[in-house]
């Protein structure tokens, strides 16, 4: 086998599996795997809560490696049909972030940073290698709301004032922040099935207004700044941005310049594994360097890969304002 599945920690179910697949996108936080186990007479009782940990050989290699670890068990379903079986799905442990509301009294001067650290001592989630992020953070106060929305919320604010374009993982060390992009290894893709592109001017913004807080009723807002980009050549998409968090005339130049965008274009295309390979990531694909914002990995062998991927503006635009 080309994976391993291990439950409770003592368990062995990899050769009981009969799919199993693994999946993120940039949209979520917990990456998601998916299983279909026979059911013997010798097999332990599963139940959500408990740990699941999945390994594999990555492309290239003979060893294996942890791809999901700690994972928790979020659901069973059971069938019968002339033989038993059991779908399992699991989450990385971020999940307890994406379902659990709070809310909360942000001071200013913060980053986002030390904001994740709080949370994840909050959420009794361990903490690896935090990115230092740098940007101090506007005073914020967070109704009710998700912890993964506050999350996204400050690393929103912080590619708006200048910062870089984050992406939260789980790992074995504990919940990590790095770059979108900074992954050491940039795999080319080959062995590519079969490919999708698709270019439109849906979602485009070739014009960025940029307004700042409305003092009063009987008032428009004052406009820091209008930025243009491909009017000629596109026509004039317009996109009016007022966040109270936009101080300075400096700062609504760079919200603007991320937010322009002209023609969409995004790939999908299916290929022989990589099985490391996760949203955020940068690829290689004929001349192109693109961003992962979707993967879904088929885990056997050999392995399938479908992936999602798009230009850096476009996650920028779409993930970092």
């Amino acid at each position: 086998m080309s994976f391993e599945v291990v439950y409770a920690n003592q368990y062995d179910l990899t050769q009981l599996i009969e799919e199993l697949s693994l999946e993120e996108s940039l949209e979520e936080i917990a990456y998601c795997a998916n299983m279909k186990l026979v059911v013997t007479p010798d097999m332990p009782v599963i139940s959500p809560g408990q740990e699941i940990r999945v390994s594999g050989i990555p492309f290239g290699s003979t060893k294996k490696e942890v791809l999901l670890n700690p994972g928790v068990i979020w659901e069973c379903h059971s069938s019968n049909l002339g033989r038993k079986h059991l779908s399992v799905t699991a989450y990385e442990k971020t999940i307890y972030l994406a379902k659990s509301d709070d809310e909360r009294l942000m001071p200013a001067g913060q980053t986002a940073t030390q904001r994740i650290k709080q949370y994840a001592k909050d959420w009794g989630i361990p903490v690896g290698n935090i990115a230092d992020t740098r940007i101090k953070l506007a005073k914020n106060i967070k109704r009710t709301q998700t912890i993964f929305s506050m999350i996204t919320e400050d690393l929103k604010e912080t590619a708006d004032k200048g910062g870089a374009l984050y992406r939260l993982r789980m790992t074995e060390r504990g919940l990590e922040l790095g770059e979108i992009g900074s992954n050491p290894i940039i795999w080319e893709l080959t062995a590519i099935e079969e490919m999708t592109q698709n270019r439109t001017l849906e979602g485009a913004i070739t014009q960025v207004k940029v307004i700042g807080p409305q003092e009063s009723e009987n008032w428009v807002a004052k406009t820091l700044v209008i930025e243009k980009k491909d009017t000629e050549k596109y026509g004039t998409l317009q996109k009016l941005i007022m966040d109270n968090k936009v101080e300075t005339v400096e700062q609504a130049k760079k919200v603007a310049a991320k937010t322009l965008l002209g023609l969409q274009e995004t790939v999908s295309l299916t290929a022989l594994d990589i099985n490391t390979i996760r949203a955020g990531d940068r690829v290689r694909l004929d001349e192109w360097v693109l961003i992962v914002t979707k993967v879904r990995h088929q885990l056997g062998d050999p392995g399938r890969m479908e992936l999602e991927l798009a230009a850096e503006g476009k996650v920028r635009r779409d993930f970092g304002v």
